[in-house]
């Protein structure tokens, strides 16, 4: 932090560092809410130096690159003087803790966001502090499918272990969709990061997101949101966002009380998290806890009542000043990914005017460009966009939303894709 003239009573430069990919949907409300906070963002973006030569206030870090990545962000801050870094992608979240550790900036252990990033350490880290989970294995990707087919109980569900946003995670229900769905998923695995594929025991129930704020005072839950959408499988695209949740307050309470036992699990006590679980019969079940903040154009709708956005309050907690009272705002908010509905070519989208004049939406965002591919789940990691809205009801949100969508149309001129065979 830089230091004040001798009698000066302005507030010091504060310096944040945010990670991140180039096409990240946060860059716009991080900006804003650090004008608004006079706080000094520095981007750090995952991406050649040569395609940012120019640009203000942007570093090209290879962030796929652990160590690298992380010497030259204490490089960066042994220059600048940054109050906090942060990950807003997963991607990122390895670096920043190394050289946040190294730069003697708070932040979560290493061994902790590890844990929080590969599948297969935190269910390791889970089960070792006694929090429930389904029975899981990982596999080489030399591993015979077809052998391994006949050994597995199903229904099962096989995953990356490095991947998020549902891309490669497939649900087998017999042997033969098991190694058709090995292929797949190991057609990913190949061509994105890790070399093994962790094979988890299906679990059944209504699912839930829970955006939350680790601080001195323990975990803090931000908002619950339902997922009103079934998510059986086989893929497992997620589409509406709803807050706050109609679950019963029992099993609120619950879900906080899990969440809160995964992240110390985990050893987390810093920072956004974003977790998913779970919730049957047997109670609630941790499905991924992520150390950040939640993606997209999902953020829009976690709000206090006094005002505050969730990227004021991240910034505000890393650069160590006092929190506002943590109390959601009145009414309801919910958000829609909008599912890709085929493979091949974005010509044209039909229906916007319509989609933006449903009461109560506050945005319909299309983020696929026209005439660029588009792959679906579980090869893709996108959608075509996102619709926002609020109302003072969680079901008038979700009508909105699904009364939006249903007025849009998309143009996908079929392309041939090879798949893994």
């Amino acid at each position: 932090m830089t230091s004040l003239p001798a009698g000066s009573d302005a507030r010091p430069v504060e310096r944040v560092l945010l990670l991140a990919t180039p096409n990240t949907y946060r860059a716009q409300s991080f900006s804003a809410a650090a004008k608004k906070l006079g706080v000094e963002i520095l981007w750090g973006l995952d991406m050649p130096a040569a395609l940012c030569s120019g640009w203000p206030n942007v570093v090209a870090l290879n962030l796929r690159d652990r160590a690298a990545a992380g010497s030259e962000i204490v490089a960066l801050g042994q220059r600048s003087s940054f109050a906090a870094v942060l990950a807003l992608d997963d991607a990122a979240s390895l670096a920043a803790a190394d050289a946040c550790e190294r730069l003697g900036l708070e932040h979560n252990a290493p061994a902790a966001a590890l844990a929080a990033r590969d599948k297969l350490v935190m269910r390791e880290y889970l089960q070792a502090a006694g929090v429930r989970g389904p029975g899981y294995c990982a596999y080489d990707l030399q591993t015979d499918a077809v052998a391994l087919a006949q050994r597995v109980a199903y229904p099962c569900v096989l995953k990356p272990t490095l991947l998020n946003g549902s891309r490669g995670v497939i649900r087998a229900d017999s042997a033969s969709e098991f190694v058709a769905a090995w292929a797949r998923v190991r057609a990913i695995v190949v061509g994105s990061a890790g070399n093994q594929i962790l094979v988890e025991d299906y679990m059944p129930g209504a699912e839930v997101a829970v955006e939350c704020l680790l601080t001195a005072a323990g975990l803090q839950v931000l908002a619950v949101f339902d997922k009103p959408d079934a998510l059986e499988g086989p893929f497992f695209e997620e589409t509406i966002y709803v807050t706050p949740s109609r679950l019963a307050d029992a099993v609120l309470v619950e879900i906080a009380a899990v969440t809160a036992a995964a992240a110390a699990a985990l050893g987390l006590r810093t920072g956004p998290l974003h977790a998913e679980l779970r919730i049957n019969a047997a109670g609630v079940w941790p499905l991924e806890l992520n150390a950040r903040s939640i993606g997209g154009r999902c953020s829009s709708t976690v709000r206090l009542d006094s005002g505050v956005v969730l990227e004021e309050l991240i910034l505000l907690q890393a650069v160590g000043r006092a929190l506002p009272a943590l109390r959601r705002e009145e009414g309801s908010r919910g958000v829609m990914m909008i599912p890709i509905p085929a493979d091949g070519m974005l010509r044209e989208v039909r229906g916007l005017a319509e989609a933006r004049a449903v009461a109560g939406v506050d945005e319909v965002d299309i983020s696929a460009r026209l005439n660029y591919p588009l792959v679906r789940l579980p090869e893709g990691d996108g959608y075509l966009g996102f619709i926002v809205a609020h109302a003072d009801t969680p079901g008038a949100v979700e009508a909105a939303l699904r009364e939006a969508h249903r007025r849009l149309g998309f143009v996908v001129e079929p392309q041939i894709l090879l798949r893994a065979k």
